[in-house]
């Protein structure tokens, strides 16, 4: 039996935690922030803050503490906020061990380092682990409700990634192995930002045309940056690329179209946050990151750079989707180049 500590009890991580609950044959510590999600799932077998409707496997004990969330734990499966990953591992350091297989199940990039969150925890680490990235198209609610889905693990440790497909995989949950790290991560934290655009979208009345068109062209300033920072252009086609953009700009279930639409109806952002009661929608903290990255490695991100306008300088939706619209006429291919 493999004992699994899944750190970060919202949506995403409640939804890995039913998968491995209810495979069998897992011990499943999933450690929690909050005292009442702890309760719910502990009394209830449901969080009710975070994943509502959805059974947890009583296999699956959660916990407020580290210490007991990592005893004796063979997996440590990071699903918390980006922003809060270098000092909750920080924190968990006195109960790490070099033997222990990481799999970072959070779609971001750190801001000011510009860090995915693999490098984020091989930082904070006094070793080097043996480690992971876990992403694709995957609504929590979807997963909980035993929807077919499928991923990827990606890792420069073959035997890590086939261990946690092994692992990881049931009958509704497939998951595929890549060695693009970098392609992976960047593909899943960067296609929230187009996933809020496409929100944008939706909120302006705009139609199917204008959201396939940011989708296409969001693939291409995503693969372009990717290429950039080592990636490969394929990853952009697969899981992690591709089917992760199209579900999170079109799906209901999105927390960063949701933001999106919201903001095309003329809401401001900080109202639209203070509405999600402690839900996060990952491309808000992205896109400052996003946009050092690419203006480190020289990568031109037309509509990152508008999002990013929007969000944290005040720009309205009409006049970024204006000058995004009026940009000098190029050439569609070339997608690995700059521009």
């Amino acid at each position: 039996m493999s004992r699994i500590a899944v750190i970060g009890a919202g949506a995403w991580g409640t939804a890995i935690s039913i998968v491995l609950g209810r495979r069998g044959g897992h011990d499943v510590r999933l450690w929690a922030h909050e005292t009442e999600v702890c309760e719910s799932i502990n009394i209830g077998h449901v969080n009710e803050l975070f994943l509502a409707g959805c059974s947890i496997p009583e296999s699956v004990i959660a916990t407020k503490s580290l210490q007991q969330a990592l005893r004796d734990a063979d997996f440590v499966v990071s699903v918390m906020p980006s922003h809060h990953t270098r000092r909750v591992f920080t924190g968990m350091l006195p109960h790490l061990r070099a033997d222990m297989l990481y799999v970072s199940a959070t779609k971001g990039i750190e801001n000011n380092t510009y860090q995915r969150m693999t490098e984020v925890i091989t930082d904070v680490l006094p070793f080097a682990p043996r480690i992971g990235a876990l992403s694709g198209p995957s609504f929590a609610k979807e997963v909980a409700l035993n929807h077919p889905t499928a991923i990827t693990v990606a890792s420069k440790d073959v035997e890590l990634a086939r261990t946690v497909q092994a692992e990881f995989s049931d009958p509704r949950f497939r998951v595929y192995t890549n060695d693009d790290v970098v392609g992976v991560e960047l593909g899943g934290s960067l296609k929230n930002i187009v996933a809020i655009a496409a929100g944008v979208c939706d909120g302006l009345g705009l139609g199917h045309n204008s959201v396939a068109a940011l989708i296409t062209r969001g693939l291409a300033e995503i693969t372009r940056l990717v290429v950039a920072c080592g990636g490969r252009q394929e990853t952009m086609a697969g899981l992690a690329g591709l089917g992760d953009l199209v579900l999170t700009c079109t799906g209901g279930l999105s927390r960063n179209r949701s933001v999106g639409v919201e903001l095309g109806r003329g809401r401001k952002l900080d109202d639209i946050i203070a509405g999600m009661h402690g839900m996060v929608a990952e491309g808000v903290l992205t896109t400052n990151a996003a946009i050092g990255l690419a203006r480190k490695m020289g990568v031109e991100m037309p509509i990152t750079e508008q999002m990013h306008a929007i969000l944290q300088e005040g720009k309205s939706p009409q006049e970024a989707i204006r000058n995004l619209m009026a940009r000098p006429s190029t050439s569609e291919l070339g997608i690995a180049r700059n521009r």
